[in-house]
């Protein structure tokens, strides 16, 4: 089965094909950064602009990669949540009307299952059941994954996600759009223990997040410092740090609470080196392994979503006419297969 996906759930627009004897076919991506990069975050209604325009292209890009023509794929797989409306919409109603003007199925594909499946497409994929943390712009959860579809949120930040806690800290530090790489270099110039941020919600028992004290945190030391390049980059170290502790400390407690020997890493945020090598650390530690999908497959990408869709569609699953597309679905609300 030859499955195009298609995503377009923010500010990027990924177009991929996948086989489900081969393996990834196509890869094309067109980023959004510089179209926002002047308002220090995402326009919607620029994002759906620039879907309208790119979709297309970049599906016929994608079948030029993989030396297809359109009548040769099976399936449309298209991100149909969670996301932003107006841009979910360009890529469900592009997907849709191909697959029934080729009278193939098609699938709506939750993004965030998405992410969570992506190490799947590695050559050395985890095994079910494992423990996964999302993190990214958006979203940061643990989830215990017992199968496609069995998940169950074992915690959540309850404020500011990872990704937009970066970004916000970035922007306090004076760094370009977008935030959380920038932060991530700059912090590699950075003096450890200069400053020592705290570790939010890690003196209290449970598995949920909250990392809006911490950009508070970051504010003040800014504020009450000597605005020098050394001492942003320390700043932007010791609040690196303060991060990758807080979530290394709650990855290991949902592995206790669980009992797995593996981990999963997945969304924007998980390309960040030094979370990587923590966690790795971790699980040598405790005769585990963690999994992670290469850099280019952290980031919102057509890939996920058409292994994703692959996944669902050879279970003979196939979308009625109806389009509906949401900005918020739980994983809870999947079903299992």
């Amino acid at each position: 089965m030859r499955v195009l996906g298609i995503e377009t759930s923010c500010d990027d627009t990924g177009v991929a094909i996948y086989d489900s004897t081969v393996g990834l076919l196509a890869n094309q991506l067109y980023s959004q950064i510089t179209l926002h990069a002047n308002y220090g975050g995402v326009v919607p209604e620029l994002a759906s602009r620039s879907h309208m325009q790119q979709t297309v292209p970049l599906i016929e890009a994608a079948l030029q990669e993989s030396k297809l023509k359109l009548q040769d794929i099976n399936a449309i797989a298209y991100t149909a949540g969670p996301g932003l409306v107006g841009s979910l919409l360009v890529g469900s109603c592009i997907g849709r009307s191909l697959a029934v003007s080729l009278s193939i199925p098609s699938i709506a594909v939750n993004h965030i299952e998405g992410h969570l499946l992506s190490p799947m497409l590695e050559d050395d994929p985890p095994s079910f059941p494992f423990v996964a943390l999302i993190v990214s712009g958006g979203h940061t959860q643990l989830i215990s994954a017992t199968g496609i579809g069995a998940y169950t949120v074992m915690g959540e930040s309850l404020d500011d996600a990872v990704g937009e806690a970066f970004d916000k800290t970035a922007k306090l530090l004076g760094l370009n759009y977008p935030g959380g790489p920038s932060l991530s270099r700059l912090a590699e110039k950075g003096l450890k223990k200069r400053f020592i941020f705290p570790r939010p919600m890690t003196n209290r028992p449970g598995l949920d997040f909250s990392f809006s004290g911490l950009k508070t945190f970051a504010a003040k030391t800014i504020y009450n410092n000597q605005n020098t390049p050394q001492t942003r980059a320390d700043i932007a170290c010791a609040f690196e740090d303060a991060v990758v502790d807080t979530l290394v400390i709650k990855c290991r407690r949902a592995l206790d609470y669980s009992g797995f020997k593996s981990l999963v890493l997945v969304g924007g945020v998980s390309a960040n080196c030094l979370l990587r090598n923590r966690l790795r650390e971790l699980m040598t530690q405790r005769s585990g392994k963690v999994f992670y999908a290469r850099p280019a497959l952290c980031t919102d990408n057509g890939a996920m979503i058409a292994y994703t869709g692959m996944i669902r569609l050879q279970k003979h699953w196939n979308d009625p006419l109806n389009i509906t597309v949401r900005s918020r679905w739980p994983l809870s609300e999947l079903s299992a297969l």
